[in-house]
């Protein structure tokens, strides 16, 4: 039976003896930066492959270099780190991987500056997060995306997540799937923890850092997919909420979304009403990629498990 564990204190324990005090600086003011990481189960493979370990970690030095964390691990520490806690905890499917910097300091008071820091790594099981089959059905939020003036949208911090938390609340209590948030110009930034592409004359379009979206992992590995495999051209730049309506294809990026199609926004069908070619062309190649079936992208995916199937 899987017993999840953590990284806690630079010890490792069972996930149930993870503990902070009630006082810590990140929990009372969201100073606090992590990922989310994606450990994929093989079956045939009796295996576990961690997806782009590195690119996570590459994002959260930046995050914490942003609020100030003092974050003294290399990417060899930190890999033996994710792939022992994963293989101790023993899962055999999908499961969700959550580093995560803070400040630990027992204090209050609004500040960055003079405070201790600590990281926290756990494994849990995590299944899929919106349905790939039916696809998303979408609402425009009412809640704007967080300008990188006020809350850096580069840095993944835990105190944005308000934000996005507001948007998929709304989005859910109103019947739809999710959110997708408008930046302060009105133009399309992201959903609530996902980044946005659509398809238009054959090309993807997807909105560019200026939109303060997070500049995700899933989203670079699609467009790298699109331009290498696909022969698709990818633009960034700004897009109206109405281009969605009009669209030929939209899906949805992220690590706990994956690639999931968008098949209407604000009860407008998009395309056809369901997944369209060329978003379902990315979706088989991206999951094979992931559970580590594809031998060209296989320096993406980390194995866990020291003994595997023959």
């Amino acid at each position: 039976m899987a017993t999840p564990y953590a990284y806690l204190k630079k010890q490792i324990m069972p996930l149930s003896e993870a503990k902070i005090g009630v006082m810590t600086h990140a929990f009372n003011y969201g100073t606090g930066v992590f990922e989310g990481i994606r450990g994929n189960w093989n079956e045939s493979h009796e295996q576990i492959y961690v997806f782009r370990l590195k690119e996570h970690f590459d994002r959260l030095r930046k995050s914490c270099k942003i609020m100030q964390i003092d974050f003294p691990y290399d990417n060899e520490q930190l890999y033996s780190l994710v792939t022992q806690l994963v293989e101790m905890s023993g899962y055999q499917e999908d499961v969700y991987v959550r580093p995560l910097a803070y400040k630990s300091s027992e204090v209050l008071g609004v500040r960055l500056h003079d405070l201790e820091d600590d990281l926290l790594i756990f494994v849990a099981p995590f299944g899929p997060y919106l349905d790939l089959e039916k696809g998303a059905r979408c609402q425009t939020s009412s809640w704007r995306r967080v300008a990188d003036t006020g809350i850096p949208a580069r840095a993944k911090i835990t105190g944005i997540y308000a934000n996005s938390a507001l948007a998929k609340t709304e989005a859910q209590l109103n019947g739809f799937d999710e959110a997708i948030m408008l930046d302060e110009r009105g133009h399309i930034s992201e959903g609530s923890g996902e980044n946005i592409f659509v398809v238009m004359d054959g090309k993807l379009i997807t909105p560019p850092p200026s939109s303060d979206i997070l500049i995700g992992i899933t989203r670079e590995t699609v467009m790298t997919l699109a331009r290498n495999e696909f022969g698709i051209e990818v633009v960034e730049r700004d897009v109206d909420r109405s281009e969605v309506y009009t669209a030929d294809e939209c899906f949805m990026t992220g690590t706990a979304a994956h690639v999931t199609p968008v098949v209407e926004l604000d009860r407008r069908s998009i395309g056809d009403g369901k997944m369209g070619p060329i978003t379902g062309a990315i979706v088989r190649m991206y999951f094979d990629i992931i559970k580590g079936n594809n031998p060209k992208y296989s320096h993406w995916c980390t194995p866990c498990y020291s003994r595997v199937k023959a």
